[in-house]
């Protein structure tokens, strides 16, 4: 992950006078261009390092510059700390480990102790309240890919159980909602597209390697589709689901009506996905508006009853 290779470059930095672009390119296992971002990103934090060309060239720590224990303030190394240690357990590598170890060393004697309380004043647990899945084996398998660039191939259930093989350029992983996504470039499709792991099978790494294409991040938001694709439902909520509809709005949102429901209106698109959530309320839920939504709720209300006709 970038931090932990931010924080590796620091370290080799201060071990080394001078080491060059390609080394730390080859070391870490990526391209030059993203040594060059890495080497921005620290400077922007505050770490001058300077770059000389020619032979023996390479990136430096400037010398008028002392890294000591004293340049993370208590407040910043908790923050470091508790980013790191609050990652999921299936991102728990080696390289966690050792980043956390590093920034570790940075605690002086004296404030460890009060490093420690406020590090442990927020937790944050990724992992859902039935458990993990078992998602480990394709996490590694994909990190592996993408640090080296190499296409993937397995095969993937969509939603109505069709099966069929893909062969993906990876791009990102990405953690939504207590679920693991990979989104990459898929070749049966010739478009990028978003993969749910647990609808993977069969994960290969047949070793073929790929030129990066322009990649831009997945929409994930609301606020990430465009206006024409969304619709305004009012909701008529029980009082009884209220933490569980509050993952979706603020309180505000809500208007009371009665003593026992609420009057909500939200951002909603027509897809399975959507008309999922709202049936996971039951009937504590009912969509008031508009006519379409509810006719369509009515329809997959009427084809699920169906199945117990027969």
């Amino acid at each position: 992950m970038k931090v932990e290779r931010l924080i590796s470059i620091i370290m080799i930095l201060l071990d080394k006078k001078r080491i060059g672009a390609q080394e730390l390119a080859e070391l870490f296992e990526v391209s030059p261009r993203t040594i060059y971002r890495d080497i921005d990103s620290i400077n922007r934090a505050g770490i001058p390092i300077r770059s000389t060309s020619g032979v023996g060239g390479g990136f430096e720590i400037m010398e008028q510059y002392k890294l000591d224990k004293k340049v993370f303030s208590t407040v910043e190394l908790s923050t470091l700390l508790l980013g790191l240690s609050s990652l999921p357990d299936t991102m728990h590598g080696t390289e966690t480990q050792h980043a956390l170890a590093k920034i570790k060393s940075f605690i002086p004697t004296e404030q460890a102790q009060a490093i420690e309380l406020k590090t442990n004043q927020i937790k944050i647990d990724l992992s859902p309240w039935e458990g993990n899945l078992n998602t480990q084996p394709y996490l590694e398998m994909i990190k592996t890919a993408l640090r080296k660039n190499e296409v993937i191939s397995f095969d993937y259930t969509d939603q109505n159980g069709n099966q069929t093989a893909r062969n993906v350029e990876p791009y990102q992983l990405v953690l939504k909602g207590n679920h693991w996504y990979l989104h990459g470039y898929c070749d049966q499709r010739n478009d990028f597209r978003l993969f749910k792991l647990t609808r993977l099978s069969n994960l290969q790494l047949p070793n073929d390697t790929f030129t990066p294409r322009e990649h831009h991040p997945p929409q994930l938001n609301f606020s990430d589709n465009p206006a024409t694709t969304q619709t305004e439902i009012t909701l008529r909520i029980h009082y009884s689901v209220l933490d569980r509809i509050l993952d979706y709005c603020t309180y505000e949102a809500l208007s009371p009506d009665g003593d026992q429901h609420f009057i909500l209106r939200l951002p909603f698109i027509e897809n399975d996905y959507y008309y999922n959530i709202l049936f996971s309320f039951g009937d504590k839920c009912e969509c008031l508006a508009p006519p379409c939504v509810r006719e369509e709720i009515k329809r997959r209300i009427q084809k699920m009853a169906n199945l117990y006709e027969q």
